[in-house]
């Protein structure tokens, strides 16, 4: 059962969950025989995360399993494909049955108010029936992932930490309600006797589909948009992000959370990067608060027109106008031989990949 519908959001109480005394779990009696073959499970598979984690788990010794709704896409022997969602309660704990580890990198993104139904059912109902599979199945650990979103992250002049929780003061979207409140079905599982851990990247940046998703922000500044925003936020490289799971996974840590961030830049300095990387005029049009304002009112009403979703929301136009920084030295801390990409290195593999896929010429 969710939790939110047992004790309701109001009643929420995270220091109760990891106080638990079945909080933590020694993995050291769940770890795999040399011999056999470890069996992952991975949804959100097709997305940009997870679509770079499965390509990277491939490598190794492993079985995986994962889940996708239309197209399967790519085959290899040691993926198997499986048609469903996170709604099939059924079909899940057949699909675990066996499984050692699951990446839960499956969730819906959206700014809009009005997708909050959505939202809640993908994000925190969806959590709530992996959580629950989880423990049924005897599945050895979770990794979560979850967002900054969930931390509340609009706190001007406040580095934000793992230990900050999210608020109505601090948040500006649905989205970030639902990440929190998805993280306490991690939370209320870990409470229960599961092994999880949880992380919470900022906006990853990856050579996926430039029509949607963070890699829009690439074809934006390739197009030449002129407007920049003076706004301040974490970005990371997909492949750290893929990097700093798999080495969670494979640790004894549980019942903790973790920001993967590389960097706290403005976005003028990411578009300049990207600019300089594809060759083209970076933006060079400052976007005022006042600007930012009649912008996202004009983009609302013109989506009821159209009955499309808003490209730019109240809670996007805010959110690019806030300067928010976050604090990345405790994962630093926890895995010593990880290392962050820098920035810079990471804008230029990204746009040569996004060259070469979409067949643009430089």
């Amino acid at each position: 059962m969710s939790l939110v519908r047992k004790l309701g959001k109001g009643f929420i109480n995270i220091e109760s969950y990891l106080t638990s005394t079945n909080c933590c779990m020694n993995s050291d009696e769940k770890i795999n025989s040399p011999a056999e073959k470890k069996i992952i499970f991975i949804t959100g598979a097709t997305g940009l995360l997870g679509s770079h984690l499965i390509k990277e788990l491939v490598k190794q010794n492993v079985k995986i399993k994962a889940l996708y709704r239309n197209e399967i896409p790519f085959v290899d022997s040691n993926i198997e494909w499986i048609k469903g969602d996170l709604f099939d309660t059924v079909l899940l704990e057949e699909i675990l049955q066996g499984v050692d580890q699951v990446y839960h990198c499956a969730g819906k993104v959206s700014f809009n108010p009005k997708a909050k139904k959505e939202l809640f059912k993908t994000n925190i109902e969806g959590t709530a029936n992996i959580v629950n599979a989880c423990l049924n199945t005897g599945v050895k650990k979770l990794l979560h992932v979850s967002s900054v979103s969930a931390l509340g992250r609009l706190r001007e002049n406040t580095i934000i930490t793992e230990e900050m929780q999210w608020s109505e003061e601090t948040s500006n979207s649905v989205y970030g309600e639902s990440k929190y409140l998805a993280e306490m079905e991690v939370w209320r599982g870990i409470a229960e006797g599961l092994n999880a851990v949880i992380v919470n990247p900022t906006i990853i940046l990856g050579a996926g589909d430039w029509n949607n998703g963070s890699s829009e922000i690439f074809k934006t500044v390739y197009k030449e948009f002129p407007y920049y925003s003076e706004g301040v936020t974490g970005f990371v490289d997909v492949m750290d992000v893929v990097t700093a799971m798999i080495a969670l996974m494979n640790s004894d840590i549980s019942a903790e959370r973790f920001i993967i961030n590389a960097d706290n830049i403005s976005y003028k300095e990411l578009f300049n990067m990207i600019a300089e990387a594809f060759h083209k005029k970076p933006p060079h049009k400052k976007v005022s608060p006042f600007m930012a304002a009649s912008i996202w009112r004009l983009e609302a009403i013109r989506s009821s027109f159209i009955g499309k979703a808003p490209f730019i929301t109240k809670e996007t136009a805010r959110t690019a106008m806030a300067k928010v920084y976050f604090d990345n030295n405790k994962l630093l801390q926890t895995l010593p031989s990880f290392k962050y990409t820098p920035l810079k290195n990471s804008v230029e593999r990204i746009c040569n990949l996004l060259m070469e896929t979409n067949n643009v010429i430089d």
